[in-house]
């Protein structure tokens, strides 16, 4: 077996269903030794209490789940990807994103792929979310993939920006949602080169023009001191100074940040924006934004959000209802009125039910991914995710608002 350099799965083994647990590969060899392989199942996926206590999430992976699924005989309907979705409907019924169709000896392997595709970066979205939620207007930068393995950036990354962010800082990330990483300087720079004002000027000097010259504050001096250096060093071509002390000597960091801005203003550098990062998070921001922060890099708080529990059961065996204890058996449709957000869980085919909250249309969320293998679904860019996303961050709230 040759030696793997990262210890990553291939697409190829993912694909194949390698990348899964044992007792499904077992399953499947039973099933097809006792000639039930070929059984249609119904095999809904539904999610647990969320982590956090958070109220809402936002679905994410959908469109690797299509391409998982690819090519395997089945039908998959599933929530569009960016959803934002309840654990339960109005009446306290679980509510599910997704649900299989088809052979159960053709899609058992697939089990374990899927589920971690769509619970880690539904985890991200939802963090990603709730941040952006959290800060408004103000700009929101994805550091956090140095934090995690290098093969997931791309993953954290789109999920991140999907979630709500509004760039990224990794190149592959970048790549992956189809925009221009963005990005600061690192403490580094300033170290080498041995002085901050050599090292801002030295940025100015080399870096194309279009980027925006966003100065590092806090290597060697306080950070007000070195806001003001950054500012007479590069003049009007400053667009930011970037403050990256979370746990400040002093322990407020409001209150640096405040400090900042007004030596910035008084001295008519009111153009030059704070950015803040390290450490930062949907409860952290409010405070933060509220002292004069217009810009903010989140990054551990986002790559390393908790993973949303989803399960996947069995809830129909040809054409009959079934179920494990816990759930509910039968195919589902999951409706929504989007004019007050309340959810309704119906069976699989029946009419459409009125809103319980104002009694107005509801729409179906399960909608066709797959179809005999074949993606049927349109699979948007993630600027477009993104877009349905933020519209329906303006119709919830955060569940712990900081005053």
């Amino acid at each position: 077996m040759p030696r793997r350099l990262f210890y990553v799965a291939t697409d190829e083994e993912i694909k194949s269903g390698k990348a899964t647990d044992i007792y499904f590969i077992r399953t499947k060899r039973i099933l097809e030794a006792k000639g039930l392989d070929k059984v249609r199942v119904v095999a809904e996926v539904t999610p647990s209490k969320l982590p956090e206590r958070w109220p809402w999430a936002i679905l994410c992976g959908t469109e690797e789940v299509a391409r998982l699924f690819e090519g395997i005989p089945i039908d998959v309907y599933s929530m569009p990807e960016g959803t934002l979705f309840f654990t339960r409907d109005r009446k306290g019924l679980r509510v599910p994103v997704m649900f299989i169709e088809g052979p159960y000896g053709d899609f058992c392997v697939y089990e374990t792929p899927m589920l971690g595709l769509l619970c880690q970066a539904t985890g991200v979205a939802t963090k990603a979310a709730r941040v952006k939620k959290a800060a408004g207007d103000c700009l929101v930068v994805s550091f956090g993939t140095r934090r995690m393995h290098p093969a997931l950036a791309p993953m954290i990354d789109r999920a991140a920006y999907i979630g709500g962010l509004d760039a990224v800082s990794n190149i592959v990330g970048a790549e992956a949602i189809g925009q221009k990483p963005v990005g600061t300087m690192p403490h580094a720079l300033i170290i080498v080169m041995g002085d901050q004002v050599r090292a801002w000027k030295a940025f100015d000097e080399v870096v194309e023009p279009d980027v925006p010259r966003v100065a590092l504050v806090d290597t060697y001096y306080d950070e007000k001191v070195e806001a003001i250096m950054a500012a007479e060093a590069l003049g009007k071509k400053l667009f930011a100074v970037r403050l990256d002390t979370p746990g400040s000597r002093r322990g407020d960091f409001a209150e640096i940040i405040r400090e900042v801005r007004w030596e910035l203003d008084i001295r008519g550098y009111k153009h030059v924006k704070i950015f803040l990062s390290g450490g930062l998070d949907e409860y952290s921001i409010p405070r933060l934004k509220k002292a004069g922060a217009e810009a903010f890099g989140v990054g551990t708080s986002i790559s390393n959000a908790p993973v949303v529990d989803f399960a996947m059961d069995i809830v129909e065996i040809g054409g009959r209802p079934c179920a494990k204890r816990g759930k509910l058996g039968g195919k589902k449709q999951l409706w929504r009125c989007w004019d007050c957000m309340a959810d309704l869980v119906a069976p699989f085919g029946h009419e459409g039910p009125k809103c319980p909250d104002c009694g107005g249309e509801m729409e179906p969320l399960l909608r066709p991914l797959i179809k005999e293998g074949k993606i049927v679904a349109k699979l948007p860019r993630p600027s477009e995710i993104r877009q349905y996303v933020l519209e329906q961050l303006e119709k919830v709230e955060l569940e712990f608002p900081i005053e």
